[in-house]
Formats: structure tokens, C-alpha cells, sequence
């Protein structure tokens, strides 16, 4: 049996330790590794030895780190104890601080896993291994800011823990630290952003590494496996000497884990150990060839380099135990940093690493936990939010190393990533598709300007109930709704406003903060109707009067869903007669039916027309991003229109508002719609009263 405490310090069994000529620095490495242990898992009920422990240790009780004076005393202690000649025989022996340390741990490096020894501390691994995994936990997972220094940069956090199931009592995890004073908890986060340098030359790396740097990166990775030729030492040499305004990551990603090098595995290594010798500020070696990494480089000593060990799945996210267990492996090697990188098949796999993220943190180890693909984009915004170690940014959009990766832009300026802290409350647009949407960009800047602490991200959701029953926590405070989940979010909230219900659509939903529940409202019709009055009255030169200009009027709604529902209500509630239009002629009959109107289906909608100066709005999203060219009724067909209104807006002037233009009808954008409906939302979101001028400014360039 071996228990690794970092890379150049590994116990063996039986191994006689010479304690006092250790050095004083890798004495403060065991004191803090074995304070980890006993700081993180032994805060249930103490055994009366725990409490002897701990009463030998009181003059070490506020302390976060121990002196060089208390260690020598500590190690005076100990002497006496064993009264052997300065030579510790086993792991038992060693100082106070970390004889509550794993000794009985099996080798991980064998694969003989860990002991079922429940009663003592476990490697973090081991701890997540063993959770309670069988409900959401990241719908209970509250962040606070560490009152000291736990070892990684710049105050990183902790998770505080509210129990899963209150009504039971139920409590999955211990609760950690609370907050600490103001100060800290609004210093920006601790979270890295690095810039992936991806050229073939050593010329465009080097431009690259000055845009990154120019453009607020915080460090770039390397990727030698872009490289179309590579002298090893020499290049190496020169990325080190010559461009390194940033800190290095040097990666060399072979084939078989998703990169570009094919060659032989032997000169890869040897690239890699070249680069730490140099003084590479960090290297990435895959987990599969970790321990023959750091066997080849045992007993050298690399002052500076970090080691990160990383494991990437392209298929899928394993669940919660099965991710616990693979950040113990990575631990056992003697990694400084564990990375893990998966896939998203659902959105809810990202609250697997968002949990691995928060234990990881708790337990001072460095975690790099990223979900590869749209659905985990989440995974590379809120990591700042969880306490993940870094994340990646592309210079340009779509040249990425990974599936999903934002660009280093957005993820400074549209989602305010070096803002985001524990505290932050979180937003988003659910549909699917998702990425057309231009909410993120107008919460996020209104959010900056007025010094609200939140973050509207984008969520590609495929089912809608499960993604709300992962996601549980008052940290995930409200959601706009689009398409398809307008209807289906009716049956998903525990309250409905009444409108909404009457509508038979939700386009926004708030949990409530005094007991969590979802509130569904509906704002779509509210902007669209308001805009479709004023392009009539502005038509008819008309105002001042409490009679709506829809009074009346041959409404005709293009869509049967949950837009098409809520301007067919708002019509209907100023007077105007109402007429279905779709696809399928079934749904069309039954939301006119539930209104009360007509219904056709929109094949028929180009030779309908029983009278002129008629209003169209079109609700879906025919003529949307990328599908320009399409349109929901032919050209010809508009002169009989006074009004059309499309609730598209991306493109901003849709095809069918250009022949409508160009047939002489008034148009009313869907941005129109867009910006009064968020009126609502940030007022039900935030309880301010909505900048509505900062909107519109926002929004004036789209």
C-alpha cells in the first residue's frame, strides 16, 4: 500500500520516515494535505480519541496553517511519544495533523479502490463516491465565500449544504463554512479564463498570444498538436523565452484522446517533460498515462510547472459516483489539478460536475469540470459561479478545441464572467433552439449597468419538467420560455397567474423565495398587443381614446402554440374578432374553439380573404435564423392586410415584413414584442422597476 500526498511525497507501508531531517517545506505539504483530511471529513460526532486529538492540537485551533514553530513543537511531541531515534516506522507516527489521514486507503494505482472503512476520512473521491446521490442535489447546493485561504487562488469557495429533503429531514451532505464579511464576498471570483491557441505555426501562436492577452485572457493552452512541424526543444524554447506575456499551458492531445497527434507516444511524453524542465507554467497529460508520466519523472524537482491530469469522455457525463470516483483517480496519480471533460446529452448532466465541482472545492483540490456540447454550455459560464479552477474562450467564434466552447469575448462582456460569485443568481432562455435568442445580451447588459448581481445564460432544454427538477435551487431564480415549452411549462409550475392560464401559456416563470416555487406567468401578449395598437393608431392618426384601434378588426394569428395562443387572447381582449391559421387544421380549430373564433389551416390562408384592412400576426417561427427565405403566406396574398406584425426578429426585418412593407401594409417588429415583454420578466425577475430606455438602447443595434 502507498498513500501519495503530491507528486515527489508518496508513503509506503511499513516505510521508516525520517521526520527530522525532513524539509521545513515538505513538512508544511504533509501538515496541510493531513489538515485537509481532518478539516473536511471529521466534523461529525468525535470519538473520545478525536477529542484527545483535538484537545492536544488546541493551541493550533484558529490557526489555517501551521507555523514552522508550531510544527517544531509538534514534532517535539511526537518524539517523545514514540521515543524513537528521530525515525518514524509508519504512517501512524507521524505528527498529530495527519494521523487521521487515509493510511488504510488501498493503492488506487492498483485498482483495488478504496477501503470500506466508513468511520474514517476518505479522499475526496471516495466521499463523493459515497453520497447519497438519489436526489437533485444541485437544487440544494448554496455557495459562500471561504473565510481564509484554502489553498487556492485568491480565496476560492466552499458550498454550504441545505438539506435535500426539508419536510423528511433528510440531509445528504454536512454543512461547510459560512459567509465571511462583505469585502470578500464581492471581490470577483478566483476562476481562470484561458484562450486555446490552436495555429499551425509558431508565427500564428505568437499572434494569437498577444490577441488573447490584448483581450483580457488570463493565460493560453498551447496545443502542440496544431503544429503542421515541431522541433521540440527549440520551439518549446521559444514559447517560453520569447511569448510568454501569458501563462503556458502546454497540451499535446493524441488521437486517441481527441487531438491531432498521431506519432510516437514516447516523444510526446518526452515534449511534455521538456516543457516542465523549461519552466512551462503547466502541462495537461491524460489520465491514461499519468502514472507512467510521473513515474519517469519521480524525485526531479519542477518548482514551477503544474501538473493537470485530465480525462475526457465524447460520448456522454457519467453519473455523480462514477465522476467521484474518476476525480480520485486523478488524485491518486499526484495531479495539481484534476480536469474532467464530458458531454452533454441533456442540459441536466451539467448539474453532475457542478456537484463534483462544489466537493472538489470543499476539499481544497483544484477541478477543471467542463460539458462539452451546446447543451453544456452553462458548464463554462457557471463554473465561475461553482468554483471551477478555469474555463475556456475562444479568440473566434466556431475555431474551438472543444465542442461548445464560448468565445473569450462573450464570455467577458456579454455574460460578465470576472462579476460572477457564488452569490450570483442565476437566469436563462429555455427553448430548443435556443441560440437565435437575444435575451442573454439584453438581461445581461441591464443586469451590468444598474449593479444587479445576476447572469442570463442560454438553456437548450429538451425536457422541460426534468430540467426544473435538477436545477431546484433558489440560486436558478427565473426563466423566459420559448419554443416548444410554452404550453408544457403551464403544467410545470405549482402556480399559475391567472392570465397565463387563460391563455394556456407560460413564457416566464419565477421561483418564489420565501418556498421555492415556480410562478408562471405570461408577458407576450403585452408587448405585441401594445405595438400592434400603435402601429394601427399611428396609421389611422388617431389617439386619445380609451377604444382600442383592434376593436373590431379580422385578427388573424398565424400558429396554434403558446404565442399563437397569447396574441389571440390579447386580441381578443380589445374587441377584435379572431381567426386561426395553421398547420395542422386541429389545432387550429381548438385554440379557436377555447377563444372563440374561426380556424383554417394555413395552406388555405393565401385565397382567404373575406374583407379588407384585416391584421396578420404571424407567431411562429417560419422566416426565423437560418431559414431567411421562408415565409408563412405568399406575397400577393398581403394587399388585403392593413397591419402585419411578425413576432420573429431575428432576422430583424423577416421576409414576410419586407413584402409586406413593399405591398404598402404598416409592419410592426417582433422586437417590438421582444423588448415589452422583458419589461415584465425583469420586473418579476429582479423587483425593479424595468429600465425601459436601456432597453431600447440595448437593443437598438439588433
Amino acid at each position: 500500500m502507498k498513500v501519495t500526498i503530491s507528486r515527489d511525497i508518496v508513503f509506503e507501508e511499513g516505510e521508516k520516515w525520517d521526520w527530522k531531517s525532513t524539509t521545513e517545506e515538505t513538512k508544511h505539504d504533509i501538515l496541510d494535505w493531513g489538515e485537509a483530511y481532518e478539516q473536511t471529513y471529521n466534523q461529525g460526532e468525535e470519538s473520545e480519541d478525536e477529542a484527545a486529538l483535538n484537545e492536544d492540537e488546541g493551541n493550533h485551533e484558529n490557526d489555517e496553517t501551521i507555523s514552522n514553530d508550531a510544527a517544531a513543537s509538534q514534532d517535539q511531541t511526537d518524539d517523545d511519544t514514540n521515543s524513537s531515534d528521530d525515525v518514524i516506522s509508519d504512517v501512524a507516527a507521524l505528527p498529530t495533523r495527519i494521523r487521521r489521514t487515509p493510511a488504510y486507503l488501498e493503492d488506487y494505482t492498483s485498482g483495488e479502490g478504496l477501503s470500506d472503512n466508513e468511520s474514517g476520512p476518505r479522499k475526496v473521491g471516495s466521499q463523493i463516491r459515497k453520497l447519497d446521490t438519489s436526489g437533485p442535489l444541485i437544487g440544494h447546493l448554496k455557495l459562500t465565500r471561504c473565510s481564509s485561504d484554502i489553498g487556492l487562488p485568491n480565496n476560492p469557495t466552499r458550498a454550504e449544504l441545505l438539506p435535500a429533503t426539508v419536510s423528511s429531514g433528510k440531509q445528504h451532505l454536512p454543512p461547510f463554512a459560512s459567509p465571511s464579511t462583505e469585502s470578500e464576498v464581492m471581490a470577483k471570483n478566483a476562476t481562470l479564463i484561458c484562450v486555446p491557441i490552436m495555429g499551425e505555426t509558431i508565427g500564428k501562436m505568437a499572434l494569437d498570444i498577444q490577441k488573447a492577452k490584448l483581450n483580457g485572457a488570463d493565460l493560453v493552452e498551447i496545443r502542440l498538436d496544431s503544429l503542421t512541424t515541431f522541433n521540440a526543444h527549440q520551439d518549446l524554447n521559444t514559447f517560453i523565452q520569447q511569448h510568454n506575456s501569458l501563462p503556458l499551458l502546454f497540451t499535446y492531445r493524441p488521437t486517441w484522446e481527441g487531438g491531432k497527434y498521431d506519432g510516437d507516444e514516447n516523444q510526446r511524453l518526452d515534449a511534455l517533460r521538456l516543457a516542465m524542465q523549461l519552466g512551462a507554467d503547466y502541462i495537461d497529460i491524460e489520465l491514461k498515462v499519468a502514472h507512467e508520466f510521473y513515474d519517469s519523472i519521480r524525485g526531479k524537482t519542477f518548482n514551477k510547472t503544474k501538473v493537470i491530469v485530465s480525462s475526457h469522455n465524447y460520448q456522454h457525463t457519467p453519473s455523480v459516483e462514477d465522476l467521484g470516483d474518476l476525480v480520485a483517480r486523478i488524485q491518486a496519480t499526484g495531479a495539481d489539478i484534476v480536469k474532467i471533460a464530458t458531454t452533454a446529452v441533456e442540459i441536466t448532466d451539467v448539474a453532475h460536475m457542478f456537484q463534483i465541482m462544489v466537493h472538489s472545492q470543499v476539499s481544497r483540490v483544484p477541478f477543471i469540470g467542463l460539458v462539452m456540447g451546446d447543451r453544456g454550455l452553462i458548464s463554462r459560464v457557471l463554473c465561475a459561479k461553482f468554483g471551477g479552477y478555469l474555463t475556456f474562450g475562444t479568440l473566434e467564434s466556431g475555431v474551438v478545441s472543444a465542442p461548445g466552447q464560448p468565445t473569450l469575448k462573450d464570455l467577458l462582456h456579454l455574460y460578465n464572467f470576472k462579476q460572477l460569485r457564488p452569490e450570483t443568481k442565476v437566469y436563462g432562455i429555455i427553448g430548443k433552439p435556443v441560440s437565435h435568442s437575444k435575451s442573454p445580451k439584453l438581461f445581461n447588459e441591464a443586469f451590468k449597468t444598474v449593479g444587479f448581481d445576476g447572469v442570463y445564460v442560454f438553456l437548450l432544454v429538451d425536457d422541460l419538467a426534468n430540467f426544473l427538477r435538477t436545477y431546484s435551487s433558489t440560486d436558478f431564480v427565473g426563466f423566459s420560455v420559448t419554443i416548444p415549452h410554452k404550453e408544457s411549462a403551464l403544467k410545470c409550475c405549482d402556480e399559475v397567474d391567472p392570465v397565463a392560464k387563460s391563455i394556456g401559456a407560460v413564457n416566464c416563470i419565477v421561483r418564489r423565495p420565501t418556498d421555492g416555487k415556480l410562478i408562471g406567468y405570461n408577458t407576450d401578449y403585452v408587448g405585441a398587443i401594445s405595438a400592434i395598437e400603435d402601429g394601427l393608431r399611428g396609421k389611422l392618426k388617431s389617439s386619445g381614446t380609451d377604444v382600442s384601434p383592434l376593436a373590431g378588426k379580422l385578427f388573424v394569428v398565424i400558429g396554434a402554440g403558446g404565442a399563437g395562443k397569447a396574441l389571440a387572447y390579447g386580441a381578443k381582449e380589445k374587441g377584435a374578432r379572431i381567426v386561426i391559421a395553421n398547420r395542422t387544421y386541429d389545432r387550429a380549430r381548438e385554440l379557436a374553439d377555447v377563444i372563440g373564433g374561426d380556424a383554417l389551416a394555413l395552406s388555405d390562408l393565401d385565397s382567404y380573404h373575406p374583407e379588407d384592412g384585416m391584421v396578420l400576426a404571424n407567431t411562429t417561427s417560419i422566416g426565423m435564423q437560418p431559414k431567411v427565405d421562408e415565409t408563412p403566406i405568399s406575397k400577393h396574398a398581403l394587399k388585403y392586410y392593413s397591419l402585419v406584425f411578425d413576432a420573429v426578429y431575428t432576422p430583424k426585418i423577416t421576409r414576410l415584413l419586407k413584402e409586406a412593407e413593399e405591398s404598402g401594409v404598416t409592419i410592426v417588429e417582433g422586437m417590438e414584442m421582444f423588448i415589452g415583454q422583458a419589461y415584465e420578466q425583469y420586473e418579476k425577475y429582479t423587483g425593479l422597476p424595468a429600465p425601459k430606455q436601456l432597453f431600447r438602447k440595448i437593443m437598438e443595434n439588433y
